[in-house]
């Protein structure tokens, strides 16, 4: 049989990061920033192509879930592209303004 003993724990505290530190810090994260903004701008095809693809696959996948009757389903797929473009540029003016500060707050999560 186990047994657990009884073990003291020691807790040490996070050294406290000094003023200048955190500044460099906070500097660096809004050149990343600026970075990705860039990125993002630069890459807009690359990223609409992205979007696309997502779309295609996703709107198939609904389709799937939500109509089990074959011939509706075949139908209804034939109709998944009339909404693309609007789904596309919707999806880009989302990304465009969001994309930037939610990949730089994930990327410095990872690295804290």
């Amino acid at each position: 049989m186990l047994t657990h003993q009884n073990k003291t724990v020691k807790i040490v505290a996070i050294e406290e990061i000094n003023p200048q530190e955190k500044r460099f810090q906070e500097q660096r994260m809004k050149d990343l920033l600026l970075l990705i903004e860039n990125l993002a701008l630069k890459e807009e095809a690359t990223i609409k192509l992205i979007i696309e693809c997502l779309y295609d696959v996703g709107m198939i996948n609904l389709i799937n879930k939500k109509i089990k009757h074959p011939s509706a389903n075949k139908i209804v797929k034939r109709f998944i592209s009339l909404p693309k473009p609007i789904a596309k540029v919707v999806a880009w003016r989302w990304l465009k303004k969001n994309l930037p500060i939610k990949l730089t707050n994930w990327l410095g999560r990872k690295v804290s």
